[in-house]
Parts: structure tokens; C-alpha cells; sequence
């Protein structure tokens, strides 16, 4: 198993059964009822120094689930052209996430995962198995769709396990 392999793993680990797209759905939900209960204060706290707020970790959700569903549609569409990484602690840091209203990210949360669902609920199935490059590693469309499970279940076990205990 290649390092990249063994990255994917552990956020395709995460995804509860083998129907991801029912997941895609019930991990929205839980998403969006978590951040519905949080305080407009609430969503600024971090657990610990250096790490993200709630609201930078929401935007986090959102900006990665793009990244994904662009790369899934390319690839879908057979694109050849290697598609370029990102650092994710960059786009955090240069997103302003704190400067904006929870409902805002919240709303834009909500739209975010509409599209990615309406996206992969009406991709022709024999697209799910088309690959392409992206960092430099191979991936097909339907590892791409159950990483955006996997990765926001991983988020939301870290909000659970490291944010709501302590947050006030």
C-alpha cells in the first residue's frame, strides 16, 4: 500500500456502511444539526493553541468538499491534465472564516453538500469508475465521493471527542 493509499484509508475508514451516498446525506445532517446548536460564541472556540475553530473548521468542510467535487467532475469528464494539491492549513488561514457569521458558513455548508449529492446522485454509474491524477496520485470518482463521507465523519468524531466536551 502506497503512503497515498494509506492517507485515503484512514477518511475512507470512516464512512459507517457500503451505502456512501446514503452517508453523504446522514453526515450532512449531523453536520448541519451540530453547528445549529452551537452560539454564534461557541463557534470561535478552539481546543487547544494553533488549532481551528469551530468556524474554520466548518469552512474547512466546505472548501475541501469542492476541491473534491472538482476534482470528481473532472475526472468524470475523463480529464487527463494532472490536477494540483492543496495545503489545507493555507486556505484555513486565508479564509476569514472567523470574520463571518456561523449562519453564513452554515448556509454555504448546506449548499456546498446539495451540489456535491445532486452531483454524484446523477453521474452516469460506469463515470464512478473513471480515474485521474490528482497530487500526483491516481483516484477514481467513487473513492473521491466517499472521501467527502469519510472526511467529514473524521471531523465530526474530532468536534465530538475534542471540541464539544469543552466548549462553554
Amino acid at each position: 500500500m502506497t503512503e497515498f493509499q494509506k492517507y485515503i484509508q484512514r477518511y475512507l475508514d470512516q464512512v459507517p456502511s457500503e451505502n456512501w451516498m446514503k452517508e453523504m446525506t446522514t453526515s450532512g445532517e449531523k453536520t448541519i444539526e451540530l453547528y445549529a446548536g452551537l452560539t454564534e460564541e461557541q463557534s470561535h472556540f478552539a481546543y487547544a493553541e494553533e488549532k481551528w475553530t469551530l468556524k474554520e473548521l466548518l469552512l474547512h468542510l466546505s472548501d475541501t468538499e469542492r476541491i473534491f467535487q472538482y476534482r470528481a467532475l473532472a475526472f468524470a469528464r475523463k480529464e487527463k491534465a494532472g490536477l494540483p494539491g492543496f495545503d489545507e492549513n493555507d486556505y484555513v488561514e486565508n479564509s476569514f472564516a472567523n470574520e463571518r457569521s456561523l449562519d453564513s458558513l452554515l448556509e454555504e455548508y448546506k449548499l456546498v453538500r446539495k451540489s456535491s449529492q445532486l452531483f454524484f446522485e446523477t453521474l452516469n454509474p460506469s463515470a464512478l469508475k473513471n480515474t485521474g491524477n490528482a497530487n500526483g496520485n491516481e483516484i477514481a470518482v467513487e473513492t473521491i465521493g466517499k472521501l467527502i463521507v469519510g472526511h467529514n465523519y473524521h471531523h465530526l468524531t474530532v468536534i465530538e471527542e475534542r471540541y464539544l466536551p469543552l466548549v462553554k
